[in-house]
């Protein structure tokens, strides 16, 4: 197999996928930061502050823990989680916002945008921004305010504004649409701090390296707790920015398999669902190529997922990539073995997953009889579900009023 982890090439493409299909204004805001992270991703003074920020601030490393009673669940391989919930703000997100946040420094911008969809990287953009004293606007489909706002209230603490969006489906797609207007409009002082390894180059391959931290620290987590790397690693993809960084370490571990989740919603044969990786064809969105939920028309089609996080009709680039090579292999699952699955872990290992981080957990129902007793399958554990109580309870039929 060709060496994956080279990739994007000089034009960002991951094989046929990303690229940079963007307005002629953002062209020179993409290569200036496409040449200071050239020059800054190799700097040992960059890189020995954002270390010292993923452990003094983020609280890094995340552990890797065995989960003793979904193992016995399954009767079948070993299940240990990488604790990403643990970390500062409850999520993978804050990884990417603390570096990037340090790319804006160091380019002088003075204001940040973002988009969000379960809010967990609005939070996290708010965190670092409020840290840094800077002017923070994020992003956020109207629908998603409503079913995330825990985390909008969150955001207002740090003293960042919400920007409610009306349009399409008000949900990440058009948070991010309404994003990219906005930095086009503000370009000179704003700074674009994208979420997911999606968007246009070199945002997957900045989003992926920032977010690697997960990986790396599992390779040595592995060794250390089991003698071995792990026969298989699974993670929920929605943009794909948590599964993109426990992966790439792994990309040339050939034994190692890569498994992705992606949102099945009301059922891939329904059309309601976000599972571009299983049910879409390649198209431009948002500035890159990849894999695409879109009609016979080449226009983009509503999605729907129970987790805000996932509710998203594209995918990242590098994803897309992985399943024409055939390193990854994703599979979806609904939205009803997501909620069975947020309760069995909830109950079983008193750790209460994102509903994002529930479709990897719903995906043990699918591929544990693959592998045997001596063997170790890796979660990554992308967030926690304090912010999903609400959307919980009324899927079960209770009111928090």
């Amino acid at each position: 197999m060709d060496n994956l982890s080279n990739l994007p090439n000089p034009d960002g493409f991951f094989g046929n996928y990303g690229g940079k299909f963007v307005p002629e204004t953002l062209m020179y805001a993409l290569k200036e930061l496409d040449e200071i992270y050239a020059k800054l991703k190799n700097d040992p003074k960059f890189l020995k502050e954002i270390d010292q920020d993923l452990v003094q601030f983020v609280g890094r490393p995340s552990p890797l823990y065995f989960a003793k009673r979904l193992t016995d669940h399954y009767s079948g391989p070993q299940i240990w989680l990488k604790r990403e919930d643990l970390n500062h703000t409850g999520a993978h997100k804050i990884n990417n916002t603390v570096g990037q946040i340090l790319l804006a420094k160091a380019m002088g911008k003075k204001r940040i945008i973002a988009e969000t969809g379960a809010g967990q990287h609005g939070v996290a953009t708010a965190t670092v921004a409020a840290r840094l004293g800077l002017e923070c606007h994020i992003y956020m489909g109207a629908a998603d305010v409503k079913r995330q706002s825990l985390n909008v209230y969150r955001i207002k603490l740090l003293g960042a504004k919400v920007h409610a969006v009306d349009s399409g489906t008000a949900t990440l797609k058009d948070a991010l649409n309404e994003a990219m207007r906005d930095w086009v409009t503000n370009i000179e002082d704003t700074y674009y701090i994208i979420g997911s390894v999606t968007g246009p180059h070199p945002y997957p391959m900045i989003v992926r390296d920032f977010n690697a931290i997960v990986g790396r620290e599992l390779k040595e987590q592995s060794l250390s707790l089991f003698s071995q790397y792990p026969d298989a690693i699974i993670a929920c993809v929605g943009g794909g920015s948590n599964a993109m960084g426990i992966f790439y370490p792994f990309l040339q571990d050939e034994d190692v398999d890569l498994i992705g989740v992606e949102a099945a919603g009301r059922g891939l044969q329904s059309g309601e669902h976000a599972a571009p990786l299983n049910d879409g064809k390649p198209g431009i969105l948002h500035g890159a190529k990849s894999y695409l939920m879109q009609d016979t028309n080449g226009q983009v089609v509503d999605t729907h997922s129970i987790s805000a996080g996932l509710d998203y009709p594209g995918v990242g680039p590098e994803h897309s990539n992985l399943k024409d090579a055939g390193r990854a292999n994703y599979i979806a699952v609904d939205d009803d073995e997501v909620l069975t699955s947020f309760h069995q872990v909830t109950k079983l290992e008193g750790i209460m997953p994102a509903l994002e981080t529930a479709h990897a957990f719903a995906a043990l129902d699918h591929i544990v009889k693959n592998y045997s007793s001596n063997q170790y399958l890796v979660i990554n554990v992308s967030g926690r579900g304090d912010k999903d109580i609400n959307t919980v309870a009324t899927m079960d039929g209770i009111s928090l009023d």
